[in-house]
Order: C-alpha cells, then structure tokens, then sequence
C-alpha cells in the first residue's frame, strides 16, 4: 500500500473526501516527523512506538574498491510494534 493508496482507504472507512483524508495522513505524518525530530518518541496504543536513536560513528568499506572510509554520526528513527499490531499479524 501507497500513500495514495492510504487516503483512498481512509476517506472511504471514514467517509471523508479525498482532500480531507489526505489532509488528515500528511497531519499525522507532520506531526510524528516533527516529535521525533525534537527527539520525542511517539506512542501508539497496541500499535507501536517511534522513537529515535543515535548512530555512532563508525569504520566502513567502500564495496566496489575495498577502500576503508568513515560512516559519520547520525539519529535515525525507529519503530518497534507493539502488542495489538503483533497479534494481529499472528
């Protein structure tokens, strides 16, 4: 599933228009980036957690030569599923 494929989804479940209903995904979306980006997790009740984590910086290889270079630092965003999401998979 697509994003496109999302807000057709939940325009029709929730009897929203198109428009509304894309309104609605980006909002979410905007929101969970913007948390996470201020370094807040966000909890979502039976379905999941996204938080950040920090990177080390850390010795690589360059594949296509062998060359050793250095993998910088980063934050980067993880999500863990939670118990609701887990079942419903299973």
């Amino acid at each position: 599933m697509n994003k496109s494929e999302l807000i057709e989804a939940v325009a029709a479940s929730a009897s929203l228009t198109k428009s509304g209903a894309g309104t609605a995904v980006d909002t979410i979306f905007d929101t969970i980036q913007g948390a996470l980006s201020r370094g807040d997790s966000v909890s979502l009740i039976s379905f999941g957690t996204f938080s950040v984590s920090n990177r080390a910086a850390r010795t690589g290889r360059n594949p296509r030569t062998g060359e050793t270079i250095q993998i910088a630092a980063s934050r980067v965003a993880k999500f863990k599923a939670g118990k609701g999401l887990k079942d419903a998979l299973n």
